[in-house]
């Protein structure tokens, strides 16, 4: 198996998997790791987690796997190869032997305002998350529907077998991680006023948000899906 985009959630997930070998790749060495470490004695000798860019055409080459899982990594390559979403799927065709595995997020942050106050919530903290980012110079993930990914599979080479759609509740984890992760980035403005403003536009939004989940249970209005597909 072929975790093509990793992290420490899915591979805990696919450790756990009857597989008689599994590879990770993630672009980050960072995030190999803390995945490493979080799997701990769940990996095999067999197993590995592999540090590389999907950009590059040498990256497992010549290697295939029964199955491939991209978990929500149409989004996150947006930060380490931007605008290389289109060949994606073309690149993952040679490495997949019997089925692709494609997760992502309906996209939220670049529609208009929602009139639901939950909704609008949420797409004010993917607006505010997103804006920090830029300001820090990093990139924001750039999600992708649903049916632009089916359609992109089916030109690299790929029969869509079936799309599912889940509906998500965030908590406050989602929350706090969102606004959290800003942090980092506002410090190092040389603008501290526009730092200030911004960090207290994130507390703010962490307030309203905090407040619904404690009365609904939930921040509700976003969908994952998923996506199976065969190579022909």
């Amino acid at each position: 198996m072929l975790d093509a985009g990793t992290g420490a959630n899915s591979l805990r997930w696919v450790a756990g998997l009857a597989t008689t070998r599994w590879t990770a790749v993630t672009c980050s060495a960072g995030e190999a790791d803390r995945t490493r470490e979080a799997i701990n004695t769940a990996m095999r000798p067999q197993d590995q987690i592999v540090l590389g860019n999907w950009a590059d055409a040498g990256l497992l080459k010549d290697e295939v796997f029964d199955t491939v899982l991209a978990g929500y990594l149409l989004g996150a390559i947006e930060g380490f190869s931007p605008y290389f979403q289109s060949y994606l799927f073309a690149r993952l065709r040679p490495v997949t032997g019997r089925i692709l595995y494609v997760t992502g997020l309906e996209p939220y942050v670049p529609t208009a305002q929602p009139k639901n106050v939950s909704e609008r919530v949420i797409w004010e903290i993917g607006r505010f998350r997103d804006a920090c980012m830029l300001h820090a110079g990093n990139i924001p993930y750039r999600e992708y529907p649903a049916p632009w990914a089916a359609d992109h599979l089916q030109r690299a080479g790929f029969a869509v077998r079936n799309v599912k759609h889940f509906a998500i509740g965030y908590k406050e984890a989602f929350v706090n991680a969102q606004i959290d992760m800003c942090a980092p980035g506002l410090q190092s403005l040389s603008d501290r006023t526009l730092a200030k403003a911004l960090a207290a536009r994130g507390e703010a939004l962490r307030t309203a948000a905090l407040e619904i989940i404690d009365k609904d249970g939930a921040l509700r209005g976003c969908r994952n899906y998923v996506i199976a597909a065969e190579p022909v």
